[in-house]
């Protein structure tokens, strides 16, 4: 019997109009240096080499919708982002160009949306692994 393979989430990739421009919103973000750079193409990752975000230039891409409709492009995925301060980790965000949307679920989640749309959660972690 053959071993099974190793498997290692490298990174997980958004589609955006401009890959590095949504790059630099979350390289302003989470502060992880640029891994890579290339037309249409861009990886951020922490330095200690886990997994990073890619972003790559989609010219037929359309804005995710959150929460869901029928008649619109549904979000496939969210990034669940913790900070050590909620309040002043939103600002940050906004200051980067994140929006904040209408729907707000859990008083202490927040829900951003980057500039290309796609949702993203800020929250604290509570509890006996915080």
């Amino acid at each position: 019997m053959k071993p099974q393979p190793r498997f290692r989430l490298a990174a997980t990739t958004l589609d955006a109009p401009d890959a590095h421009e949504l790059a630099q919103f979350y390289q302003g973000l989470l502060g992880w240096p640029m891994r890579k750079v290339e037309p249409g193409w861009v990886e951020i990752a922490p330095p200690d080499g886990s997994a990073g975000l890619s972003f790559q230039t989609e010219p037929l891409f359309t804005r995710p919708r959150w929460p869901s409709t029928r008649s619109e492009q549904q979000m496939m995925t969210h990034l669940d982002i913790e900070v050590n301060d909620l309040s002043s980790a939103v600002e940050h965000a906004l200051a980067l160009g994140a929006t904040v949307p209408d729907l707000q679920p859990q008083d202490d989640v927040r829900v951003l949306f980057d500039p290309a749309g796609h949702p993203f959660c800020l929250f604290v972690r509570t509890g006996p692994s915080a």
